[in-house]
């Protein structure tokens, strides 16, 4: 039993040509050929052909494969382990290459440009889940106020991340505390601190009105990635998005309602630095 070469290209998943250069360099010529002249090959053909296929699956090299099958004596496992090791380095080399990608996406998609060290340093346990960084960039990339975050952002310092890391961890226990005690969320104390996050993200991203501040809370209630920006996981409880939710969209009411006041400064006027640390 014999087998054209089209044949044996579309069951074994090569290319004819690939199997006219293995004929031509000796890795695996056939055993007969037709009367037209046209290759054939034999079931053993077939099985050289399965041990070069897995070899070259495995990334080694023509020329090695045939050093292995044209030595009967050649110590198969040593090779193996030959390549396990180039392999294990191979990988270890891409994981470091999928980190600085990671990295690098992360810096776009946040504009936070810390080092891992500063990160976890700074953040403790509040992380940016790429994949929700990705798709707020994709959603809001082309949104003016989205842009001014970004490159505010991308301005602040270290020393800035962890004064906004301070301020924020405040604003989360007197959170924690109202909610815990029973607070309402349309009350007096929850809408305060409601407007002093809207503030927070006026000061040191890009104004924020109570439109905005609304659809950020939606935001919060909506996905747990985006809530543990500002609650990391074990300090959520419950409710707590949902809380907060009501609490901002009941300040965007208070805010409405109130007597107008002077329009403060466009963020733009600050827009990628921040005051010097002494007159903050």
């Amino acid at each position: 039993m014999s087998y054209p070469v089209g044949q044996v290209s579309g069951f074994a998943g090569v290319t004819v040509r690939t199997l006219h250069h293995y004929d031509r360099t000796g890795l695996l010529s056939p055993s007969d050929r037709s009367p037209a002249g046209y290759r054939r090959y034999s079931e053993s053909d077939l099985v050289r052909l399965q041990q070069i296929l897995f070899y070259r699956e495995l990334g080694f090299p023509l020329d090695e494969i045939a050093a292995i099958l044209a030595d009967p004596q050649a110590d198969v496992l040593d090779h193996l382990r030959a390549r396990h090791r180039l392999l294990n380095e191979q990988i270890a080399k891409l994981r470091r290459l999928v980190e600085v990608a990671e990295q690098a996406m992360e810096v776009q998609r946040t504009g936070v440009r810390l080092t891992p060290e500063e990160r976890f340093e700074v953040f403790g346990e509040i992380t940016f889940d790429l994949s929700y960084a990705t798709e707020t960039h994709c959603k809001r990339q082309h949104s003016e106020g989205y842009r001014r975050a970004m490159a505010r952002a991308g301005a602040h310092t270290k020393e800035d991340w962890a004064d906004i890391m301070a301020d924020a961890t405040r604003w989360r226990q007197r959170l924690l505390a109202a909610f815990d005690t029973g607070e309402p969320p349309e009350g007096q104390a929850a809408m305060d601190l409601a407007e002093e996050h809207r503030s927070h993200l006026s000061r040191w991203f890009t104004a924020c009105p109570t439109e905005m501040h609304g659809r950020i809370a939606d935001d919060f209630a909506a996905d747990p990635r985006a809530f543990a920006l500002i609650v990391p996981p074990s300090e959520q409880r419950p409710g707590l998005a949902g809380y907060l939710r009501t609490a901002v969209h009941a300040n965007a009411v208070r805010q409405e309602d109130a007597p107008a006041a002077a329009p403060e400064p466009p963020a733009d006027a600050t827009a990628g630095r921040t005051a010097p640390r002494d007159a903050r």
